[in-house]
C-alpha cells in the first residue's frame, strides 16, 4: 500500500510539472485506412502535374527497359544462327556490323531507361519533401492551438513521436513506395504485353504463379501489420516514459523511484525490441518467398517449353 501511494504521489508530482491532472495515456491511433488515404491524397493534390509527369517518366523508362531483352534476343539469335550453320559444316561469316548496331541500340535503350528513372526519382523526392514540409507546418500550427487538456492527457514523448517518427514514416512511404507502385504497375502491364507477343501459351503458364504471389503477400502483410502497429505505439510510450523521467529527475530522486523507473524502461524497451524484430523478420520473408515463387515459375515455364520443343512447336 505504501509503494502504491508513493508511486501515485511521484507521478502526480511529475504530472504537475506539465499541468493539473496530467495522465500518461498514449494518444488514440487512427484506424480508418481509407479515410487516412483520402486525407493524404489531399496533401498530394497541389502536385498533380508533377505526379502525372513522373508517371509518364516511369512509363517511358519501363518501356525502354522492357524492350532491352527483346533487342538482346535479336543479337543472340544472330550469333546462334551462325553457330548452328557452322556446326552443320557450312561456314558463314559473323555479321559484326549487325551485332554492333544491335548492341549500340541496346545501350541506348538502357541509357534512356536510366535517364527517365532518374528524372522520375527526382520529381517524386521533391514532391515527398514538399508534402512532408507542409504537414510539419500544419502540425506545428495545430500544436500551438491545442488546449492544455490535450497536453495533460498525452505524454510529451508520444506527441514528439507523432511529430517526428510518424511523419518520417510518411516521408519514406512517399519517396519509396509511391515510386515502386508506379513503376511496378507500368512494368507489369508492359511485361505481360511483351510476353503475350512472344508466346501467349507460355504467358498463361507464367501467370499461374501470380495468385500464389498475391496470397503470400497478403498473408505476410496481415501478420506483420500488427507488429508494426505495436512498434509505433510502444515507441511513443517509451519516448513518453523517458521524457517524464528526465524532466522530472529531481522528483524521481526524491521519491526513490530509480529502480522502478529502470524496470519500466526495460519492460517497454523489451516490448519495442520484440515488436520491431518480429515486424522486420516477418516482412523480410517476403523477398525469399517471392524468389521461390519466381524460381517455381521458371521451372514450370522450362518444363512446358521443353514439351513444346519436343513436340516441334
Amino acid at each position: 500500500m505504501r509503494d502504491e501511494k508513493d508511486n501515485r504521489s511521484m507521478r502526480h508530482s511529475i504530472s504537475s510539472r506539465r499541468g493539473p491532472g496530467a495522465i500518461a495515456v498514449p494518444a488514440e491511433k487512427a484506424k480508418d485506412f481509407m479515410g487516412t488515404l483520402k486525407r493524404l491524397s489531399k496533401y498530394l493534390s497541389p502536385y498533380k502535374g508533377p505526379i502525372i509527369l513522373s508517371f509518364f517518366m516511369a512509363c517511358f523508362g519501363t518501356v525502354f527497359s522492357i524492350f532491352g531483352p527483346k533487342v538482346m534476343g535479336m543479337a543472340t539469335d544472330s550469333i546462334y544462327d551462325v553457330v548452328v550453320e557452322r556446326l552443320k559444316g557450312t561456314f558463314i561469316p559473323m555479321d559484326y556490323l549487325y551485332l554492333r548496331n544491335t548492341l549500340v541500340a541496346l545501350g541506348g535503350l538502357y541509357v534512356f531507361h536510366s535517364l527517365f528513372t532518374y528524372l522520375m526519382q527526382l520529381l517524386m523526392v521533391n514532391i515527398a519533401q514538399k508534402t512532408v514540409y507542409n504537414m510539419r507546418n500544419e502540425v506545428n500550427d495545430k500544436l500551438t492551438k491545442l488546449p492544455l487538456s490535450y497536453f495533460d492527457k498525452n505524454t510529451h514523448g508520444e506527441i514528439l513521436s507523432r511529430v517526428t517518427n510518424d511523419i518520417d514514416n510518411i516521408s519514406n512511404t512517399l519517396q519509396q513506395s509511391l515510386n515502386q507502385m508506379i513503376t511496378s504497375a507500368v512494368s507489369m502491364a508492359g511485361i505481360i504485353i511483351m510476353m503475350l507477343a512472344i508466346n501467349w501459351m507460355l504467358t498463361l503458364v507464367t501467370l499461374i504463379t501470380l495468385p500464389l504471389s498475391v496470397f503470400i503477400t497478403q498473408l505476410i502483410a496481415k501478420k506483420s501489420q500488427k507488429h508494426f502497429k505495436d512498434q509505433q505505439k510502444t515507441l511513443g510510450m517509451l519516448n513518453g516514459h523517458i521524457e517524464e523521467m528526465f524532466t522530472g529527475h529531481k522528483v524521481v530522486k526524491a521519491f526513490n523511484y530509480e529502480e522502478k523507473s529502470q524496470k519500466e524502461f526495460d519492460r517497454l524497451n523489451d516490448k519495442l525490441y520484440y515488436s520491431s524484430s518480429m515486424a522486420q523478420f516477418i516482412s523480410g520473408t517476403i523477398m525469399p518467398l517471392m524468389t521461390f515463387v519466381g524460381n517455381l515459375g521458371y521451372v514450370i515455364v522450362a518444363a512446358v517449353g521443353s514439351i513444346f520443343v519436343s513436340g516441334g512447336t
